[in-house]
C-alpha cells in the first residue's frame, strides 16, 4: 500500500535528464496485423514522433495505448495496440480505463472548493474535522499537509506487496477505514511539514474529510462538484465493483514463470475499493483532458484556491508536489502533471499552466506498478513534450 511517486518521478527524470529506454526485449506475443490505428495531426505536436512512439504495439511492455495531445499549440490523437490478446482486435481509442492516482486531482479539487466555501480551512488540523481518527501519537496535521503529502502519516496495509499476493485477493474488499486504521497504528513517520512523501493515505483521509464535512458520499460530491461541471460524462467511481462498465481494453501483468517464460495475466477485473479517493476512478483520455482544461481555466476551483495546485512547499528541499499535482521543468517550460498506475493500466495528465500544451495518455502497461517508467509511456511523453 506504500505508493511513492515512482511514476511521477520517472516522468520528470526521463524528460529533464533526457533518459531513453534501453533495448526492448523481444515481444512475447505476435503483433496482429493492422493493430495500430492511424492518427491525424494538425499544427504543433510532432505527429511523426508520436506515431513512432506507438508503432511497436502490442509488445512486451504494453498491449495498447491511447494518446491525446492538445492545447493552443495544436492537437494530435492516436491509439495503437489491441483490445485483448485473445482476439487481437484493434484497441478501442475511446476506451474506459483505470485512471489510478489521477483521481487525486479530483479529490484535491473538491477539498479546495470546500475551502472556497469556508467549509474547510486548509490550515486547520484534520483532527478538528475528524476527531479520533489519528491517535495522540500524531501532532496536528493540517488539511494542506494532506493535500501536499507532508503529513508524516505512514502508508496503510494492503493485501501484500507482491503481485501474486494482491492478485489472489483481487475480488476482496479492503475498506478505506481499514487502510487508515492500519496506518494510524504504525504512528507517524516524521513530524508534519518536515518532509514530503507521496502516499495514498493522505488522499484516503481527505475522502473521509469530504464525507464528514458535506454529509454526502465522496463519489457523489466528486461527481456533483467536478465531473459534471467538467463534462466528464464517462468517468465514474466503481466502489467495490471489480468490473469496468463500458467499452474498455484489457489490462495485463507480465509474470515470469519458473521455466523462464513470461505469462501475461489478465488483470482487467479488480476490486479497487481500498484506493477510493486516492485512486479508484475509471475514466477516458477525453474526460481527463476536459478535467485539466476546465480546472486550469479556473472553472472548477475558484482562482484564489486554485493557486494551491501550483504551489509546492518552499521550506522542503526537493519538494515538487502541490495539491493534487506535481511540478517539473523541461525544455524551458514548467509542466504540471499527475500520473496513475493500477495493474494493467498507466495514465498521465500533463499541462502547462497556460494550456498551450496538454498531454493525456493511457498505456496498458504490462508492469504498471514497476519501479521504472514504462518504455512506451516514456516514448509518448518525450514525443509529446519535445
Amino acid at each position: 500500500m506504500k505508493t511513492r511517486s515512482r511514476t511521477l518521478t520517472a516522468v520528470a527524470a526521463a524528460l529533464v535528464l533526457g533518459l531513453t529506454a534501453g533495448p526492448l526485449a523481444a515481444p512475447a506475443f505476435a503483433s496482429p496485423a493492422g493493430s495500430a490505428t492511424a492518427a491525424h495531426a494538425t499544427t504543433g505536436p510532432d505527429a511523426e514522433a508520436l506515431r513512432a512512439a506507438l508503432a511497436s504495439l502490442p509488445d512486451s511492455d504494453a498491449t495498447a495505448a491511447l494518446v491525446r495531445v492538445g492545447g493552443s499549440d495544436g492537437t494530435w490523437r492516436g491509439s495503437a495496440g489491441v483490445h485483448d490478446l485473445a482476439s487481437g482486435r484493434k484497441a478501442d481509442p475511446n476506451a474506459l480505463f483505470r485512471a489510478g492516482s489521477t483521481t487525486k486531482v479530483v479529490t484535491a479539487a473538491v477539498v479546495l472548493q470546500l475551502a472556497a466555501e469556508d467549509k474547510v480551512d486548509l490550515g486547520t488540523p484534520v483532527q478538528h474535522y475528524l476527531p479520533g481518527l489519528l491517535s495522540s501519537a500524531f501532532k496536528p496535521v493540517t488539511v494542506r499537509q494532506l493535500l501536499n503529502h507532508t503529513s508524516g502519516i505512514r502508508s496503510g496495509d494492503g493485501f501484500g506487496d507482491a503481485f501474486e499476493d494482491a492478485y489472489a485477493h483481487r475480488f476482496d474488499t479492503l475498506t478505506p477505514k481499514q487502510v487508515v486504521a492500519s496506518a494510524v497504528a504504525k504512528g507517524p513517520e516524521f513530524d508534519p511539514g518536515e518532509q514530503q512523501e507521496y502516499l495514498n493515505i493522505n488522499y484516503t483521509i481527505l475522502g473521509m474529510l469530504i464525507e464528514k464535512v458535506t454529509g454526502h458520499s465522496y463519489a457523489g460530491e466528486a461527481a456533483r462538484r467536478v465531473l459534471r461541471p467538467a463534462g466528464m460524462h464517462h468517468t465514474y467511481f466503481p466502489g467495490t465493483d471489480p468490473r469496468i462498465h463500458g467499452p474498455h481494453n484489457h489490462g495485463y501483468q507480465a509474470v515470469k514463470q519458473a521455466d523462464g517464460t513470461t505469462k501475461f495475466v489478465d488483470v482487467t477485473e479488480w476490486n479497487q475499493a481500498d484506493r477510493w479517493a486516492a485512486g479508484d476512478m475509471i475514466s477516458t483520455t477525453a474526460d481527463l483532458e476536459r478535467l485539466i482544461t476546465h480546472l486550469f481555466r479556473g472553472e472548477i476551483v475558484p482562482k484564489p484556491q486554485l493557486e494551491e495546485m501550483f504551489t509546492v512547499p518552499s521550506n522542503i528541499e526537493g519538494a515538487d508536489m502541490s495539491a493534487g499535482l506535481q511540478r517539473f521543468e523541461y525544455g524551458g517550460e514548467v509542466y504540471w502533471l499527475k500520473s496513475g498506475a493500477r495493474y494493467g493500466y498507466s495514465a498521465v495528465v500533463v499541462a502547462t499552466r497556460d494550456l498551450s500544451r496538454t498531454l493525456v495518455y493511457s498505456v496498458n502497461s504490462t508492469d504498471a506498478k514497476g519501479e521504472s517508467m514504462n518504455p512506451v509511456a516514456q516514448r509518448i511523453a518525450l514525443a509529446a513534450l519535445k
